[in-house]
């Protein structure tokens, strides 16, 4: 089995797991370096999102070239972590969250085009994706596995709000959010969770709260603190995914939703 590993602020590599094969990986958005490696006995395929020394802002990302490259690949399951910023005042910071809906009412990529995979009249594959739930509960379930062999509480369920960064937001916007029933945001895995979908590979998102997002509490989270959890994120998610990705070849996977094609 092969499954795709995207990983964020903090998460450069996936500590334990070796150096791996790195390869570039070519696609009509652009190249993609793919890192190969094996958890568990199972095939991953590594994306750093931002590259080594966060060389890629959240607005340099390119979503549509890091899933063609995982789908090229041959990935059957991608798991994605991110650090993110708590809306919901009940999230302790230091925690993690596994996601079960997502706020995206832009749906744009940080050019301003919209958010599909489907961009040219009479793509033959071109269609609607239609789902009740965006996120695969398979990997979900995955992922709640791997935290609690990890040892590390996880919420189940929560709402993911994508924002577009790369400032972070305003205490109006994120009241207007929490209004929404985000429970945390970040800046990159909105695009990513569309564009899975659309792609028809299962996609599972975990959270880690490393700050309370502006006006949330009455006291800021301190930078220092900030940047303490996202170094302390690093070991979390590799120790989770080491639980989580094995267990993955045993889940009942399928993409969320379907499809609605006219060919």
């Amino acid at each position: 089995m092969r499954v795709g590993v995207l990983t964020g602020t903090g998460t450069y590599t996936l500590p334990g797991a070796g150096e791996g094969r790195l390869e570039k990986v070519i696609t009509a958005h652009g190249d993609v370096p793919v890192t190969r490696l094996e958890v568990g006995g199972v095939e991953v395929l590594h994306v750093s999102r931002h590259g080594e020394g966060h060389k890629r802002l959240s607005n340099h990302v390119s979503h549509r070239a890091n899933i063609l490259a995982l789908k090229h690949l041959g990935a059957e399951a991608i798991t994605a972590v991110t650090v993110c910023g708590a809306v919901d005042p009940t999230v302790p910071l230091g925690s993690l969250l596994v996601f079960d809906d997502l706020h995206f009412l832009a749906n744009r990529l940080s050019d301003g085009s919209l958010c599909t995979l489907y961009d040219e009249p009479g793509h033959p594959l071109r269609g609607h994706w239609i789902y009740e739930d965006p996120f695969s509960d398979g990997v979900r379930q995955a992922l709640l596995a791997g935290c609690r062999e990890a040892g590390v509480p996880a919420r189940d369920g929560g709402c993911y709000g994508h924002v577009d960064g790369p400032r972070f937001n305003t205490r109006a916007e994120i009241r207007s959010l929490a209004l929404a029933g985000v429970t945390a945001v970040s800046q990159t895995a909105g695009p990513e969770t569309v564009l899975a979908g659309e792609a028809e590979i299962p996609y599972g998102l975990v959270g880690y709260a490393t700050d309370y997002a502006n006006g949330v509490r009455d006291e800021p989270t301190p930078v220092e603190e900030l940047l303490r959890l996202i170094g302390a994120s690093a070991e979390v998610f590799a120790s989770v995914l080491a639980a989580a990705v094995p267990l993955l070849a045993q889940a009942d996977l399928a993409p969320p939703g379907v499809i609605y094609r006219f060919e």
